[in-house]
């Protein structure tokens, strides 16, 4: 669990995040969405520990991060997977290579042991048989599941999710989602996904901040969303991709 309080950031003089309240929960996908620019990367990164906040509080499992020894900050690192939105793989490594990478840095385990967990989480996200390919052998959804199995080889206990969609399409990206939240609920992970696609809203939205201005305007889960007359939420909802082909399609219809 990662409990946000009363946070503030701001950059030359210009607040960016002014007062989130928030509780991302253990063992659910926690969403943060939004339009561009009302700070939701800002709020990542106040997680992630690279940013500072001026004001306010992040705790992680009760303890807050200004209470933390550089050895738990360190630790703390260990227990963090990250899944980027552009996938982030080296080019120049394999799958295998790539998903070892963590550990490498973080464990002192021999090789073996780490390449029988890399094989584990290749095989967690159905790419077993993949192991020595190049990123650039492999399709944009299965480069995305490499990024997964990469996250979540250390067996982290946060799971950071930066636009983990982009570039895919509506069946891959659906893959991708329930992917995500089956990982969330198996290995009992706090989950935090910045996105702006409905579909992943509607798909795995159980947790949901929405971010306007940098202002927490509303929270609730993907079964609440059409119900706020939170002018915000209900303009983010229904101008998205998905409400307009259905719009489209319906209009066809007439």
């Amino acid at each position: 669990m990662i409990e946000v309080e009363n946070l503030h950031k701001a950059f030359d003089g210009e607040e960016v995040l002014k007062g989130i309240d928030f509780t991302f929960e253990k063992s659910k996908t926690n969403l943060i969405i939004g339009q561009s620019g009302s700070g939701k990367s800002v709020l990542l990164k106040c997680l992630l520990g690279l940013f500072t906040p001026e004001k306010g509080v992040i705790k992680y499992d009760g303890k807050p991060y200004t209470e933390f020894t550089e050895d738990e900050k360190k630790d703390l690192s260990k227990q963090i997977g990250m899944v980027f939105q552009g996938g982030a793989l080296f080019d120049s490594m394999t799958v295998e290579e790539n998903v070892l990478f963590p550990l490498r840095m973080f464990t002192k385990k021999k090789k073996k042991e780490n390449l029988e967990r890399v094989k584990e989480v290749l095989k967690r996200v159905n790419l077993d048989g993949s192991e020595k390919k190049m990123p650039s052998e492999i399709s944009g959804g299965m480069q995305k599941r490499v990024s997964i199995a990469r996250a979540i080889v250390n067996r982290p206990k946060y799971l950071f999710c930066d636009e983990p969609n982009s570039g895919l399409d509506p069946k891959t990206a659906t893959v991708i989602d329930n992917l995500i939240q089956e990982i969330t609920h198996e290995y009992d992970i706090t989950t935090i996904i910045i996105t702006h696609d409905m579909n992943s809203v509607l798909e795995i939205g159980e947790k949901i901040a929405f971010l306007k201005d940098g202002v927490l305007v509303w929270k609730g889960d993907k079964s609440q969303i059409f119900q706020t007359d939170d002018e915000a939420v209900t303009d983010f909802v229904y101008s998205s991709n998905l409400f307009q082909k259905v719009r489209e399609a319906q209009q066809k219809e007439l």
